[in-house]
């Protein structure tokens, strides 16, 4: 089971890689693509269907035996999206010595420290002339070897770094790709980089959204190897978690669905993101499929349960101050259901203790987070969801450490105690 999480975040060093991946596990459980601007097809008990939104997120659907209006949707929510920085247009900077670097923007709340002196290549997706103007081709790309590397500046010019440097975004994170050969490359080396990746003509390219990414392979480690290390564990551990107890599960009498979320981290508010109307446009459009009508789907909202599942804040050994002192999970401890007064989740006691008794009857060890009272804690899909949908919704997630580094830190153990709990939600 690790292992299988290990490829798959080694694979999916960006959303629309994550997306691609996840569709192809989802194909080969026997859903079906249909596209978003056509019809979902027949709604008949036992169905499988799957559709995605900008290459970045997914959502799929299980038909349960029992009409909707009596039991509603199970669904599991998570985002695709993990911090990183996007390769800007015109990225190329020539500096001295022929060394070129490429100009960056920040793309979510990374820790950015964590980005220096570490093999980096790109990954994305590379926009292509079409036959019709309105609908360029697009192709997906990850370049699997060291390519760029942020440099730290030596101690010996900045004998302050070891008590806090303040990092300029513009200044002190941007990837040296590579020194200039010959006149042909000056401007071009990144273009060139691609067009050999993809094996295309520079002039068909129109447009990318390419990222920075870790090469360092995802592992486990530790004395009993009881911990895992990867980037994007939040989120992508929930995604994969999810996908494993969805394809995993047989026909219920609930509809089951997990949906995968791009942008979260940059505030969900993206055609693609949990701030869309797209995921409740969907359902509702299964409802009125099954002969229903706005009366019935309301009905199903109010049956339906859903998991927003991303990552928790893990108890950190050398940091016990920054922690509420009875509400600190650690790792190892099971899943972690989150609460917040202000509202920043979506759990209550209700929701709270269905989740909790979900993985009781799965004999899973279940933990709570609550933020330390004179810490800010940040917000996730729960409430944003509830939105558009008002439904009933718990917020919780694995803990991990370092969030948002360049690298995090998970439990084995939770990820098998994760996929145990979901999918016991997804069963009868």
């Amino acid at each position: 089971m690790t292992t299988r999480l290990l490829n798959f975040l080694d694979a999916s060093p960006v959303s629309f890689l994550a997306v691609k991946n996840i569709a192809a596990e989802l194909e080969q459980a026997g859903y079906h693509r249909v596209m978003p601007c056509g019809p979902l097809g027949e709604m008949k008990a036992g169905n499988k269907f799957f559709v995605t939104k900008n290459d970045s997120s997914v959502y799929a659907f299980h038909i349960g035996n029992k009409p909707l209006a009596e039991t509603g949707f199970r669904m599991i929510c998570a985002h695709s999206d993990s911090p990183t920085f996007r390769i800007k247009p015109n990225a190329e900077m020539l500096c001295e010595g022929g060394i070129v670097k490429l100009n960056t923007e920040v793309y979510g709340g990374p820790i950015m420290s964590t980005w220096f002196d570490r093999p980096l290549t790109l990954a994305g997706r590379v926009i292509l002339r079409g036959d019709n103007e309105m609908e360029p081709r697009t192709r997906l790309i990850h370049i699997r070897k060291p390519l760029l590397q942020i440099s730290n500046l030596a101690i010996h010019f900045n004998r302050q770094v070891n008590d806090g440097v303040k990092l300029s975004r513009q200044k002190d994170m941007l990837p040296i790709l590579g020194i200039i050969e010959n006149e042909l490359e000056r401007g071009n080396m990144l273009m060139n980089i691609i067009c050999k990746e993809l094996e295309v003509e520079k002039e068909n390219i129109l447009d990318f959204d390419l990222y920075l990414a870790d090469t360092s392979p995802a592992c486990v480690f530790g004395a009993h190897d009881e911990f895992i290390s990867s980037g994007r564990l939040d989120d992508l551990s929930m995604c994969f978690a999810g996908l494993e107890a969805m394809t995993a599960t047989s026909t219920t009498d609930f509809t089951k669905v997990i949906a995968i979320f791009d942008n979260e981290e940059t505030g969900s508010q993206t055609k693609q993101g949990a701030g869309s109307p797209f995921l409740a446009s969907i359902l509702r459009r299964i409802a009125l499929s099954q002969g229903g009508n706005e009366e019935s789907f309301w009905q199903a909202v109010e049956k339906s349960f859903m998991v927003s599942a991303d990552n928790a804040h893990a108890w950190h050994p050398n940091y016990s101050e920054k922690y509420d002192p009875t509400n600190h999970p650690v790792l190892g401890g099971g899943p972690v259901i989150k609460f917040n007064a202000a509202q920043k989740y979506a759990s209550d006691a209700i929701s709270a203790a269905v989740f909790a008794e979900i993985c009781h009857n799965a004999s899973v060890p279940c933990q709570k987070f609550v933020n330390h009272s004179d810490v800010a804690g940040g917000s996730t899909l729960g409430n944003i969801l509830a939105a558009s949908i008002p439904v009933t919704g718990v917020d919780m997630g694995n803990a991990i450490l370092a969030m948002h580094s360049c690298r995090e830190t998970g439990s084995v153990a939770d990820h098998e105690y994760c996929v145990k709990a979901f999918t016991r939600f997804f069963s009868e």
